[in-house]
């Protein structure tokens, strides 16, 4: 592993949780969101997500557990690490109580209710930290491997993203007033997610194997097929018809096969 992977893992880690960023500008310039637009970008990140989850990292991580441990082991050890990803995720989701949680934040719409704006803005941007940290880790170990893999996974963890810095910029400007407060908070909530690439840096590449990379391919896989149907595609439901997000989901899926079907 060179140190110019090294190096572009963490660049493609900053773009998908500084991508916060991107979601207060819109909350901030637009009077009102293209919901129909956000509806099938969600569904859109969540069919690269899973589609890559399942027909690319599972089976990497199954031939390098399988070549190690031998295909029954292999195997058991791929579904433990999975679902091992699947319940860290969950159990940060259950740590943050369900009306603060960054989405159960409607967005740019419900700009009326002025309680305590500032420090639902706070907390909401705390809360999407600790999300975007598992991510952050998710993200860089992923871009270790083969591009094909890490740039649609950036622009779909960076999509997801967007909604996210809406919800943290619009009770803040509307609570301060300050249009800069309310988008450095939101920049700032990404910064977790290259921060879980440093930590992923520090304390797993010094144990990198075949083993850990086989187990943290599986985990990730978990981690992002938890956030693509308990996050991605309830918002995409929450922001547009169905059936949009639906074609999203297939669509994505379809970029994603076809991304992967040009490195074959």
């Amino acid at each position: 592993m060179t140190e110019q992977n090294i190096l572009l893992a963490f660049i493609l880690t900053a773009v998908a949780g500084l991508s916060t960023g991107i979601g207060s500008l819109i909350a901030l310039i637009a009077k009102h969101t293209n919901t129909k637009f956000l509806c099938a970008s969600l569904g859109f990140s969540a069919g690269i997500m899973l589609y890559v989850s399942f027909m690319e990292m599972m089976p990497q991580g199954k031939e390098e557990l399988v070549l190690v441990f031998g295909e029954k082991m292999g195997t058991l050890y791929l579904i433990l690490a999975f679902f091992a990803g699947i319940a860290f995720i969950n159990l940060i989701d259950f740590a943050i109580p369900k009306s603060l949680n960054p989405h159960e934040i409607q967005g740019v719409e419900d700009m009326d209710n002025k309680r305590s704006l500032k420090r639902t803005g706070i907390v909401v941007a705390l809360s999407i930290a600790i999300h975007n940290f598992p991510e952050g880790i998710a993200t860089f170990t992923s871009a270790l491997g083969s591009l094909d893999v890490a740039i649609p996974i950036t622009i779909a963890i960076a999509i997801h993203n967007i909604p996210e810095g809406i919800a943290v910029a619009v009770p803040i400007y509307h609570a301060t007033g300050s249009r800069k407060k309310a988008f450095w908070l939101s920049f700032a909530s990404g910064l977790a997610e290259p921060f879980g690439a440093l930590i992923a840096y520090l304390f797993l590449m010094q144990f990198w194997t075949p083993v850990m990379n086989g187990i943290i391919l599986a985990a990730v896989s978990g981690i992002m097929v938890f956030i693509s149907l308990d996050e991605l595609l309830p918002s995409a439901e929450k922001y547009g018809k169905h059936h949009l997000s639906i074609m999203g989901l297939v669509a994505g899926m379809l970029v994603m096969a076809f991304s992967l079907y040009l490195f074959v």
